[in-house]
């Protein structure tokens, strides 16, 4: 004997369906159900719901970009430092003497050669940036549509095997069902005689009884 049986609530091949009022019933008994144990069906599940006394943390960054939002929703982000590639205004100009006489001046061009110098290596990485986008972008972006084309066919390969496997399951399942329908139909049939026989043997003695108990007072009197 096998440890487990296979079975089904359901015979969806086999069965009658369901006529309304036996679906009403069937709908009344689990409301009736769902009332009693004092579920609002309305609500979800608690698993569902956040706890109230969540509260996110944020790192140091993201909690100094709140606190500047609060303060003037209209402020912008100022991460990023964008004068240094703007225009470079030019220092005064300068004398052969002006190192010692003026210092201040020394510090504006040694400030202005900086930002120079920082603007230089932006326009330089950015043109090798263009000049690699223009060689090998094309090639990237059609290489790129080719492995999303083969993901999209593998997943799409992927489900109608899972498909054919759904169908392939279901007609062994209606095949199983309907070459036993048969017997079923025959096996309830046999039973329902042997209950209404059972039932009629039932009554057959109720009335023998009957028949025996109104002889014996007939011949009391």
């Amino acid at each position: 004997m096998p440890l487990i049986n296979e079975s089904y609530d359901a015979l969806p091949y086999v069965d009658a369906p369901p006529d309304e009022a036996s679906l009403a019933a069937a709908k009344a008994l689990v409301e009736k159900d769902i009332q009693s144990s004092g579920v609002d069906a309305a609500q979800l599940h608690p698993a569902l719901i956040p706890a109230a006394s969540y509260t996110p943390k944020f790192s140091a960054a993201v909690e100094q970009e709140h606190a500047r939002l609060q303060a003037d929703p209209k402020s912008k982000f100022s991460a990023v430092d964008l004068k240094r590639y703007e225009d470079l205004e030019a220092p005064p100009n300068t004398s052969p003497t002006s190192d010692e006489d003026r210092p201040e001046v020394l510090a504006q061009w040694n400030a202005a050669l900086k930002k120079a110098y920082t603007s230089s290596e932006y326009v330089s990485a950015r043109l090798m940036e263009l000049g690699l986008l223009e060689k090998f972008g094309k090639n990237a972006w059609l290489i790129g549509n080719s492995q999303l084309e083969d993901i999209l066919k593998s997943i799409e390969a992927e489900l109608a095997d899972v498909r054919r496997q759904q169908e392939e399951m279901e007609a062994l399942r209606r095949s199983q069902q309907e070459s036993v329908s048969g017997e079923m139909k025959t096996l309830e049939e046999t039973w329902k005689r042997g209950v209404g026989r059972v039932l009629e043997t039932e009554v057959a003695a109720e009335g023998l009884k009957q028949q025996i108990l109104d002889r014996r007072r007939a011949g009391a009197v």
